[in-house]
């Protein structure tokens, strides 16, 4: 099978320290994404505007759009609402709250509008985590335990399957869902990463069920088919790419976050476009966020 490669190319210049959680708003046209440990979540309507920015004042590690119009956060200290005209941030579900040496990282919408996020601890401590799940009705169920970094999560167009990373497994799992009971089983290993490819981050499907993954490391993003062969890659100008979402005019870019937390000063030089937010046109669309209905 031939390998397509692509290259990216500069979107926002967001200088981002750990750069993460790409969401696009196909309604406002616009980029959400996050500086995880600075606590910012960055809106960008990518022509040429200032990029504007809200202060969560704790870690956010992923976002998500509502039907009620604000947006939904994986923050510190649990699952948080952003109003986007107020700019208030409003706790409302704590997730290991007495877990201070914790952080809420990636996430996403599951088919029935309810929002996925894991936790992981601030030093990377071993199955130190866990994954949950913040119903409509706002009530918290624990979906995994024994994560040490949760990270990438999407499902299938049919609901029956969601891919999930993490990350120090170096594999991207499925499992079988029940839309209606939001609940998995079966895991099973779909990719094995190759050490030499990176670690693999956060990841996103696209309209043809193709699976898209940033690895950390590997300065690229990899596109698996069903069969868990490879038949894309793009190629990104820093080490640290960390996740990637379809957006623009028919959903037809795919936008790559990066960060430069981990990179020395001698690195930095060398990559100065760490922590940009980078854009290539692969050929695929994506899909249509899901929102949160609570």
């Amino acid at each position: 099978m031939t390998i397509v490669v692509h290259d990216a190319e500069v979107a926002v210049e967001a200088n981002a320290e750990l750069g993460e959680g790409p969401v696009w708003d196909p309604t406002a046209s616009c980029l959400y994404f996050v500086d995880i440990l600075l606590g910012r979540v960055h809106r960008s309507h990518l022509a040429g505007e200032p990029l504007e920015t809200f202060e969560v004042d704790q870690p956010v590690g992923a976002i998500a759009l509502t039907e009620r119009g604000d947006l939904v956060l994986a923050v510190r200290d649990g699952f948080a609402r952003l109003d986007l005209t107020t700019r208030r941030v409003e706790l409302i579900a704590d997730v290991e709250t007495d877990r201070p040496d914790q952080r809420m990282n990636d996430g996403k919408c599951d088919p029935a509008g309810r929002f996925w996020a894991g936790t992981m601890a601030l030093d990377e401590h071993v199955e130190a985590g866990g994954l949950y799940r913040l119903g409509a009705d706002l009530r918290v169920a624990r979906m995994l335990s024994g994560v040490t970094i949760s990270n990438g999560i999407d499902w299938t167009a049919d609901g029956r399957t969601m891919f999930y990373i993490d990350s120090p497994t170096r594999r991207i799992d499925c499992f079988d869902f029940d839309v209606a009971e939001g609940t998995i089983t079966n895991r099973r290993p779909f990719v094995q990463i190759p050490v030499e490819h990176g670690m693999p981050d956060g990841l996103t499907l696209d309209a043809e069920g193709g699976v898209w993954v940033a690895l950390w490391g590997g300065g690229a993003v990899h596109r698996y088919l069903r069969d868990g062969s490879i038949d894309a890659i793009v190629r990104v100008p820093t080490p640290h790419p960390t996740s990637c979402i379809f957006g623009g005019r028919d959903l037809h870019h795919l936008y790559i976050t990066s960060a430069s937390i981990k990179l020395s000063p001698h690195e930095r030089a060398v990559h100065p476009l760490a922590g940009a937010v980078f854009r290539c046109d692969v050929g695929v669309s994506g899909r249509e966020p899901r929102r949160f209905r609570g």
